[in-house]
């Protein structure tokens, strides 16, 4: 593993089995349905942005068609 990377596993969380888990966004992406969006409000999506360009989160790699 890349040591700019990060693996995020539920079998090394500490919180797993436990109420974290339902408001979690690893359990929310894994568990939606396959085709459904995963749908960010513009307020995150703005605050994301301004993380990225600050480089403290990768910059969101989706583009619209």
């Amino acid at each position: 593993m890349s040591p700019d990377s990060t693996t995020i596993d539920c079998d090394s969380c500490v919180m797993q089995h436990s109420e974290a888990c339902d408001d979690c966004v690893v359990t929310y992406i894994c568990n939606r349905e396959p085709d459904d969006a995963v749908v960010i409000e513009l307020s995150d999506l703005r605050a994301m942005r301004m993380l990225a360009s600050a480089g403290l989160v990768p910059e969101l790699k989706h583009r619209a068609r």
